[in-house]
C-alpha cells in the first residue's frame, strides 16, 4: 500500500492543501503577483499645509527643550516608517535622534509627523 505523505485529514476529506496550486503556478505568475502586491502597498506621501508644518515645529522645540521620547513619521519610497527617540539636534536639512540602537539621522523633507510621548 502506498503512502502519500502530502495528504492530510480536514475533517471526512483527505487534502493537499496548498499542494495542488502549485503546479498552476509559473515563475513568471509567480514574480508578477510579487510585483504587484509591492506596487499595490505603495502609499502616496501626505500632503502638508503651512498649519501642519508650524504643528511639527513646535513639537520639535517641545521635545528638543524637555529631552521626552518623540515618534517620528516618516515616509520614504511609497514607504511611512516609524522612528522612536529622543531629538538630540535638528537643524534646516536633517533632525537627529537617539534610540536604544544608537543616533540616527532624519531628512527634513521625508519627516510627516512628529509627537512627544508624555
Amino acid at each position: 500500500m502506498k503512502i502519500n505523505r502530502g495528504l492530510k485529514m480536514q475533517g471526512d476529506l483527505k487534502d493537499r492543501g496548498k499542494i495542488k496550486w502549485t503546479a498552476m503556478m509559473l515563475p513568471e505568475h509567480v514574480a508578477q503577483l510579487r510585483e504587484w502586491q509591492e506596487e499595490h502597498e505603495l502609499v502616496k506621501k501626505p500632503e502638508l499645509d503651512a498649519f501642519d508644518y508650524d504643528t511639527m515645529q513646535e513639537e520639535i522645540e517641545r521635545a528638543l527643550i524637555s529631552r521626552m521620547e518623540t515618534r517620528l513619521t516618516s515616509w520614504k519610497s511609497g514607504k511611512i516608517h516609524y522612528h522612536r527617540g529622543i531629538i538630540k539636534e535638528a537643524n534646516n536639512q536633517y533632525l537627529r535622534y537617539e534610540d536604544p540602537y544608537g543616533i540616527h539621522q532624519l531628512p527634513l523633507d521625508e519627516l510627516v509627523g512628529v509627537f512627544v510621548l508624555a
